[in-house]
């Protein structure tokens, strides 16, 4: 007998339905978030059980005890299940309930599972990136201060936050208070750095011996810590059938509303990976500065529609590169691989 498990995974517990091939509910109630928990539900259960969860806030708890227990594991997309069953009456009972009927009628709307090792280096990267915008947050802070006083004068050195831009804050004469700010905001501001360098450590770790990374790194604009978080973001490239798929993953399509003969095209979605569309969209500036190809395409493109619209084509021109590599398995040269170029520009 083949059976179907809905669980809709909460903080502090979960609701789950279980029923059979014809949709008669076997077992529903309350299952308590654990391994424990999961392998009391279903002990009782003789028959292969396939299991279906949300792609919600920590799901991979959850995923990881179910994978333990059951026969197989699916994720659903949250947004598609919403679209296909909408309810005015929503209930934990429901939502489970939903879940079990979409896996057994095979009308579920499926998210990707990345493997456990991939999932444990993205929660590396995005250490990093966390560790990188609260030290955006103290430069910014520690400028702020420094700006009320012009008294102070000009920083005699480029690099502020270097070593000997720090010494230089640590002299300058300010109010007590500010002054006091300062020095627990230069404190702070040197740990975070200190944790960045172990995480750069770590990820130099990553990356050594991948060959994807070595291809990415070839891409102006792409250094490691970029082709890392690729690599591992967009997982297996053979996912996704052409660069337009990858495009939509990291929401870097416009949004359409299309009716009758009119057809109307606005921001990008920004739905998808967020990562990847933020890696893409920070590596134009530098990788304009070294292609001349993606140069012009952005200046040409900045002219008709503005900076804003050409730096985001440009980035979707990028991600395109990132595919071709990737699928390819081979280098990018500005000037030794015309046929990625012109492929990339039709």
């Amino acid at each position: 007998m083949q059976y179907f498990l809905g669980v809709d995974y909460h903080k502090a517990f979960s609701y789950c339905t279980m029923m059979d091939e014809r949709g008669k509910i076997v077992k529903q109630g309350k299952m308590e978030n654990s391994s424990d928990g999961v392998e009391d539900f279903v002990k009782d259960v003789d028959g292969k059980i396939t299991g279906v969860m949300e792609a919600t806030r920590n799901w991979t708890l959850m995923y990881d005890w179910l994978e333990e227990e059951i026969d197989a594991v699916k994720l659903a997309h949250p947004l598609k299940v919403k679209a296909i069953a909408e309810a005015k009456v929503k209930t934990d009972k429901i939502d489970s309930n939903t879940l079990a009927h979409l896996l057994r009628c095979d009308l579920l709307p499926e998210s990707y599972v990345p493997s456990k090792e991939a999932r444990y280096i993205r929660q590396v990267l995005r250490q990093r990136i966390f560790f990188v915008r609260i030290q955006t947050m103290l430069k910014n802070r520690i400028r702020g201060i420094i700006d009320k006083h012009p008294e102070v004068g000009t920083p005699p050195v480029e690099n502020l936050f270097g070593v000997e831009g720090l010494a230089w804050i640590k002299r300058v004469t300010l109010p007590d208070i500010d002054k006091k700010i300062i020095e627990s905001d230069v404190e702070l501001l040197t740990s975070v750095k200190e944790r960045i360098s172990r995480s750069d450590k770590l990820i130099e770790e990553l990356g050594k011996g991948d060959e994807r990374v070595e291809h990415l790194i070839s891409i102006p604009g792409i250094g490691k810590f970029f082709a890392v978080l690729l690599c591992h973001e967009i997982d297996d490239i053979n996912r996704f059938r052409d660069d337009k798929k990858l495009h939509a993953y990291a929401g870097l399509v416009p949004s359409t509303y299309a009716s009758g003969n009119r057809v109307m095209h606005g921001h990008i979605t920004k739905q998808g990976n967020k990562w990847i569309r933020w890696a893409m969209v920070e590596a134009v500036w530098p990788a304009i500065r070294k292609d001349q190809e993606l140069r012009s395409f952005y200046e040409r493109l900045k002219i008709k529609k503005g900076a804003n619209c050409a730096k985001v084509a440009t980035a979707k021109r990028l991600l395109t590169i990132v595919y071709r590599v990737l699928k390819e398995k081979r280098f990018y040269k500005v000037h030794g691989c015309p046929d990625i170029i012109l492929a990339v520009s039709k």
